[in-house]
């Protein structure tokens, strides 16, 4: 690390949090906290639901699963199949409601759908799940700020949770998204950087050495065996009803399209993010591509990493290998994308903390002062800052990429999530006892596999598995049943916008699939 590297890191924290300052000047109260005053246009909300899945965890757990982990490889591409199929499933079926629903927190729907009862059940398993996420991001950040700045990986974490909690709590949602745009400009660009360096040191774009990594080339994976986890139709299926919940049902990300002028708008922020995340995701998996024939020609520097949680192979590179300047760059890169990331998060569980929690059990706390109200919601979102660095804390070290570790807790929790909601839609006869019945049943389900099968049943199965359960239990208890009183049907699938922009999503992952095909034919010849 050079004077240059620490002035382009030093500057890159500066910028970010005197947006933030900026933007607070502007809030009035917890609606222009939370929701930016329901005002932002359909493209920066689209690229802040980039930027908030392009964290740290993508520049470096995705190039360590496919270079280093075993069972790993190019098969983490299929994974994008299901992007665009789950934007398309949300315009028609959960946007809807959210824009007619007029709260700042989604889980309002199923209090009025179904009960006080599930919608608190459903908050405390938002709360669990996105505060453990949250954990995830901000380890893996400090996995590359602890090797490249040479300290302590707790010296790390600490860092970066006390800039993110000083950025976040003054800026709201609007902070968040407008500086997640430039944040996701930063990553992308370091990622691009690393591209380059790989390609210069490699002397082009090598003839993958497939003698050197049996299985890391396989792009379209349809056979069982030691990599069914990561097989084509686990994560076809899996992958499906997790985005589907993650975009759709988690408060962190569904938050943003609450923020939109209008439903148009908000359609917009989907079609953006289900076409422009696959080229961002290709570009970290070209970057664990190029990395694999790398590590087979610098045996020296594939030595240094032998031991090592393969989390630690991107940091180290960056280090040994990305010159002065550049380091400087990719580090501010990382940083800034686990500021994107947890900005959202921290915002979301504050404002679910606020709206379905503490006005639920202190019903009197919506009389304070706007003032109070933003002050309470800043304080939330400082406490969460400190669960987040806890979940880190005990997380840190396990064995695992930090990819898997984020998928992982997303897949016991989403399935059932989702399901609750589409029963909500689509099921009238369903009531607040058999919802809940299959909600915990299903999650029950998940925990069971997570616990006792986790070695024969791929984690992508939990959302099929929790999705299917809750679903199955809930239509059980309510044969028969009358439909709920004044019920109608929110979902838009005769809107000729919302028809287009299915067809448009559609095309897309079919253009994807063609895509990874022709990948798989271009390195079966090599």
């Amino acid at each position: 690390m050079t004077i240059l590297d620490w002035i382009i890191i030093a500057a890159t924290v500066v910028l970010v949090i005197y947006i933030g300052y900026r933007l607070s000047r502007r809030q009035r109260d917890e609606i222009d906290y939370f929701l930016a005053g329901r005002r932002i246009r359909g493209w920066p909300i689209g690229l802040s639901l980039l930027a908030n899945q392009v964290s740290a965890i993508s520049l470096v757990g995705a190039p360590a699963f496919i270079a280093v982990k075993t069972g790993g490889g190019l098969r983490w591409l299929q994974y994008e199949l299901a992007v665009p199929l789950a934007m398309a499933a949300i315009i028609v079926f959960l946007l809807p409601l959210y824009r007619r629903s007029n709260s700042i927190s989604i889980y309002h729907y199923l209090e009025k759908r179904f009960g006080r009862t599930l919608r608190l059940m459903v908050t405390v398993f938002f709360l669990l799940s996105r505060s453990l996420g949250s954990g995830v991001v901000l380890l893996a950040t400090a996995y590359v700020i602890s090797v490249c700045l040479d300290i302590s990986l707790l010296g790390s974490l600490v860092a970066i949770a006390l800039v993110t909690l000083v950025y976040t709590t003054m800026g709201g949602i609007m902070a968040d998204i407008y500086t997640d745009i430039i944040q996701l400009a930063i990553l992308w660009t370091s990622a691009l950087i690393c591209v380059i360096i790989l390609v210069r040191m490699l002397g082009g774009i090598p003839a993958p050495l497939i003698s050197s990594a049996p299985g890391r080339y396989a792009v379209i994976v349809t056979s069982g065996g030691a990599g069914s986890t990561f097989s084509f139709w686990p994560m076809l299926l899996g992958g499906f009803f997790l985005y589907l919940s993650y975009y759709g049902c988690d408060q962190s990300q569904a938050q943003r399209l609450l923020t939109s002028a209008d439903h148009g708008q908000a359609r917009q922020a989907l079609l953006i993010n289900g076409l422009l995340r696959f080229p961002i995701v290709a570009t970290y998996c070209l970057i664990g591509f190029l990395m694999i024939p790398f590590l087979a020609s610098r045996p020296a520097f594939a030595a240094q990493i032998v031991g090592l949680p393969p989390d630690y192979i991107m940091p180290h590179f960056f280090r040994s290998f990305v010159p002065s300047g550049f380091l400087g760059f990719v580090i501010a890169g990382i940083f800034a994308a686990s500021l994107s990331s947890l900005d959202s998060a921290l915002n979301s569980l504050s404002a679910v903390s606020w709206n379905d929690v503490l006005l639920k059990l202190k019903p009197g706390l919506n009389n304070l002062q706007q003032r109070k109200k933003l002050l309470v919601s800043r304080l939330l979102t400082f406490l969460w800052g400190g669960t987040a660095f806890l979940a880190a804390w005990a997380m840190a070290d396990s064995g695992e990429t930090v990819i898997e570790i984020v998928n992982k807790i997303g897949s016991a929790f989403y399935g059932p999530i989702a399901a609750v909601f589409m029963i909500g839609i689509l099921a009238p006869q369903v009531k607040e006892r058999a919802a809940l019945s299959g909600l915990l049943a299903g999650f029950g389900a998940n925990i069971y596999l997570w616990a006792f099968q986790s070695s024969t049943v791929s984690w992508l199965w939990w959302n099929v598995a929790g999705f299917g359960i809750t679903s199955a239990v809930a239509l059980a208890l309510s044969h028969g049943g009358t439909p709920v009183p004044g019920y109608k049907p929110t979902f838009s699938a005769g809107l000729a916008k919302d028809r287009q922009a299915v067809l448009v999503m559609a095309v897309w992952s079919a253009l994807i699939m063609s895509l990874l095909l022709a990948l798989q034919i271009i390195l079966s010849d090599r």
